[in-house]
């Protein structure tokens, strides 16, 4: 019987975000990545969308660890919630365990939980798995890629990467491993296909540093940035900038906040001298001595920029002689939102710098030729493109096959798939659970198709609701049915069709009450009046709200 290494990849497959994927082995499991994703804007009152945990839940007993390539919300931001109902020890980098201490503190799990820290170039041990930590280049400090070894051999995963040659910590993607890997033979390379669509190279982050030293010199407006507050490296170059510029930098917004306090701590901030100061004691400066570094690079409506760009923010108020800089790129989904605060910055009369071509941001992930690298580099016997929508993983394919890879070496698989590899086949065996857990306030998978079904009927058609008063002796009509309305029509203006839905509703519960025996049932008379409401109001308005019929016995 031929051995068996067996991948199933629980989330990040078809779509950007809530990467999560399982390595099993010998009867073992180890656990990579526990992200969340973003919720459509379809998704009514969703807050994020988290991979689904059944088949680990099931199977708790094999699983020897969980871990971490980098603290990215995509790849960090389920965790509380999986470990509410599957405990297990994590492993990953200091950086990212400062991140994650965060969410445990949050959410009260900092006793239960156990979490190691290990350094790029180290091994941990678990069960019969052998996980080597390998340094990359990520626009977060202290990323790794994993080299998963077996007995069947090694597994490279790269998790999100790019090749940078001038990084700004100095420390540059090691390379030399990957080919040592490659020279010792890899078995499977699982790699980011995040940018695949994109020819050529990633820029170097530190591009973008001489870019804010020519935003900076020689300007006389208070200068607000915003950025992903995950990126350390990119803030680094913001206090460096304004340092050189003889500036003050102050800090708003939570999320920034945190991430300061913690990359300080680490170690992996180094703050100028005398250059932070507190955004209260910041504005009895001179304009030209303030920069401001805020949340809010992708608009969202509770973060620092947008409440300085709607004139809510308690301390910023922005108008003209504000320098705004946009250093981030629009997740997909949030260009609209993004247009919306650029366009009321520009409203306050603030200068916005948001220019792709100014090289205010590069993306942390590799592009085609960076892939090209590592597969040359790996050489490996099977691939299965990660991260990415469809598009992108049958494009990494095929670029996978240019470089003389053989299609029945490549799985392109879906979120549940089994990929089964031994040490001559690779194939798609059957699936487990891997579905979407919402997750909304403080209620985690409460929230299914049928709520989210309803939420968007409710939001595109609204609601009517039919009140039948009717006589508990012999359960007939007492007076007209009394029409509720929301978000379906303006009562005031629609007197017509509110005295024609009573009589429609009045006509079918008469004509179910004379069929009907005097039961307790009221289920023939609900479902009556609903189909007569919503046939008519189908016919008169063309639209489908959701009709709910009372039945008050008086």
């Amino acid at each position: 019987m031929a051995e068996k290494l067996k991948i199933i990849p629980l989330g990040g497959l078809d779509e950007i975000g809530k990467n999560m994927t399982v390595y099993e082995y010998g009867g073992e499991i180890i656990v990579v990545d526990c992200g969340m994703a973003f919720p459509g804007d379809d998704m009514y009152g969703i807050d994020s969308i988290i991979p689904d945990a059944t088949y680990l839940v099931k199977n708790r007993a094999r699983i020897r660890g969980l871990f971490i390539t980098h603290g990215h919300e995509d790849h960090i931001g389920a965790i509380p919630y999986v470990l509410k109902q599957v405990n297990m020890p994590i492993y990953c980098t200091r950086f990212t365990a400062g991140l994650i201490k965060l969410k445990l503190d949050e959410h009260g799990l900092t006793k239960s939980t156990k979490l190691t820290t290990v350094e790029p170039g180290e091994t941990v041990r678990a069960g019969k798995f052998n996980v080597e930590f390998i340094h990359v280049n990520h626009s977060i400090a202290d990323s790794v890629a994993f080299a998963i070894h077996t007995k069947m051999g090694a597994v490279v995963h790269t998790g999100d990467f790019k090749i940078d040659s001038t990084p700004i910590d100095g420390d540059v993607i090691d390379l030399a491993r990957f080919g040592e890997l490659g020279k010792e033979g890899v078995l499977a390379l699982l790699a980011d296909s995040t940018n695949v669509e994109r020819s050529g190279y990633t820029m170097s982050e530190s591009v973008v540093g001489k870019t804010f030293m020519r935003q900076f010199t020689g300007c006389k407006d208070r200068i607000i940035v915003t950025t992903f507050a995950s990126n350390v490296h990119r803030i680094q170059q913001v206090l460096d900038a304004a340092a050189a510029c003889g500036r003050k930098v102050a800090v708003t917004g939570r999320s920034m906040e945190n991430i300061m306090r913690v990359s300080t701590e680490l170690g992996y901030m180094h703050l100028p001298k005398n250059t932070l100061t507190d955004i209260n004691k910041i504005k009895g400066l001179p304009k030209d001595k303030q920069v401001i570094v805020t949340t809010g690079s992708q608009g969202e409506e509770m973060s620092a920029l947008y409440r300085m760009a709607f004139s809510t923010h308690k301390q910023v108020e922005i108008g003209a002689g504000d320098k705004v800089i946009i250093s981030a790129s629009a997740i997909p989904g949030n260009e609209v939102t993004i247009g919306r605060v650029i366009n009321e910055l520009f409203r306050k009369g603030a200068t916005v710098v948001y220019d792709r071509a100014d090289m205010l941001h590069v993306s942390g992930h590799a592009c085609q030729e960076e892939l090209k690298i590592i597969h040359a580099l790996t050489k490996p016997r099977f691939f299965i493109p990660l991260h990415g929508e469809q598009r992108m993983l049958q494009i990494h394919s095929q670029i996978a096959q240019q470089m003389g890879m053989a299609r029945n070496h490549i799985a392109i698989a879906e979120n549940g798939s089994v990929i089964e590899i031994t040490a001559k086949t690779l194939k798609i065996n059957g699936s487990v659970p891997a579905g979407e857990v919402f997750v909304d306030g403080s209620g985690v998978g409460d929230v299914g198709a049928v709520v989210m079904r309803d939420r968007k009927r409710l939001a595109e058609d609204g609601m009517v609701v039919v009140v039948l008063p009717v006589s508990s002796h012999d359960g007939q009509l007492i007076s007209l049915p009394e029409i509720i309305t929301r978000g379906f029509i303006y009562v005031k203006e629609s007197e017509d069709l509110m005295k024609e839905l009573q009589s429609v509703a009045e006509d079918a519960a008469v004509g179910a009450a004379s069929s009907r025996r005097r039961g307790r049932d009221d289920s023939d008379l609900k479902g009556a009046v609903k189909s007569a409401v919503s046939n008519y109001l189908f016919k008169t308005t063309k639209r489908n709200p959701m009709v709910i019929p009372v039945v008050t016995r008086l």
